[in-house]
């Protein structure tokens, strides 16, 4: 679109880890004169605050589907960033889009977030496999299973765009690490923590110990926080540019900028907990079924495999330098950080 057109961008999911990075990057993009940002919050304390910064809140949450029927309506572009799962959420903004659609003649654009979750298999931590997707291969990207997590709602957003009347893009972060920071943290406006790291460090500080399903042997990606709100612009500018950026079937965007086994992890757990004088080994230890009963419900994702490469995304100029040292090294400041809140 060109400079000096005013766009209307409509995000949810403001308040999060991802998306409050994300719109933090909004607030200060060299084209925020031309951007109108809506935001829908659930609390209007929050709003409050996000009006100050020269956002339009709307108070709501993801259940009213009239309102975000009519908020997609009058809106350029959707960034989704609020629940990969929410099903109905989607379909609604979908409708909304399509009826942009009708009365303007031009597919607006939702970028959907969604998660490499979506290549999860079963191993336990007890294996690695060897297929590694590729953002950059529609074809193999076409080949994962309906019944996968956050596949049906991905599939949904393809169709929309099969049918003409949307631009989607679909960016799938992995293991996103480090602590946010930013106006919207220091306001309390947005979520400052991930929910995996975070989600092994505290039962390890329950335990007194690291620890991993299985022998920790499954492998995952990750990507730093700053860089995987850095990729969401240069998508959005990319598309905004009209650069020639795959989208639907060709419109997937992995969020990775190394990969690392839950053992590695697990064992940066221990250390820091050794190290702070809580912990007696630096080795992690095997949860027991009756700790993942306690502290994950009794599954065991996190003992999967996920294993992608983010050529689709550095095809656009990301160029991520965070690497999976960085992120292991991050963890001590994680465990910190948990012992203070």
């Amino acid at each position: 679109m060109p400079a000096n057109t005013e766009i209307n961008i409509f995000v949810t999911g403001a308040t999060g880890y991802i998306g409050g990075a994300v719109l933090l990057r909004l607030l200060r993009h060299p084209r925020i004169s031309d951007f109108k940002i809506t935001a829908l919050v659930r609390s209007p304390d929050k709003a409050e605050k996000l009006k100050s910064l020269g956002v339009t809140p709307v108070v709501g949450s993801l259940d009213d589907s009239e309102l975000l029927k009519k908020l997609c309506s009058e809106s350029d572009v959707v960034m989704s960033m609020a629940d990969a799962d929410h099903f109905a959420s989607v379909q609604a903004m979908l409708s909304g889009l399509k009826t942009k659609f009708e009365a303007t003649g031009t597919p607006p654009i939702l970028i959907h977030t969604s998660g490499t979750g979506v290549l999860m298999d079963n191993a336990g931590g007890m294996y690695q496999y060897d297929t590694v997707w590729n953002d950059a291969d529609p074809e193999q990207m076409a080949t994962l299973p309906p019944t996968q997590i956050h596949r049906d709602v991905d599939l949904v957003v393809v169709g929309a765009d099969e049918e003409g009347y949307v631009k989607s893009y679909i960016v799938l972060p992995s293991t996103i690490w480090g602590i946010a920071q930013g106006r919207l943290v220091d306001l309390g406006i947005s979520n400052n923590q991930s929910m995996l790291i975070p989600g092994l460090v505290r039962p390890s500080l329950d335990r007194k110990q690291g620890g991993m399903v299985g022998l920790g042997k499954n492998l995952w990606p990750n990507v730093n926080i700053e860089e995987q709100g850095d990729f969401f612009i240069i998508l959005l500018d990319a598309v905004l540019t009209k650069q020639d950026t795959g989208h639907g079937t060709n419109g997937y965007y992995f969020g990775e900028s190394g990969e690392h086994s839950l053992y590695d992890v697990g064992k940066a757990i221990a250390e820091a907990l050794v190290d702070l004088g809580i912990g007696q080994s630096r080795e992690p230890t095997t949860f027991t079924k009756e700790e993942i009963d306690k502290y994950f419900r009794g599954r065991t994702p996190i003992g999967s495999n996920s294993r992608c490469r983010a050529n689709h995304s550095r095809s656009l100029g990301w160029n991520p330098q965070k690497s999976t040292a960085d992120m292991l090294a991050s963890i001590r400041a994680e465990v910190e950080y948990m012992l203070k809140v």
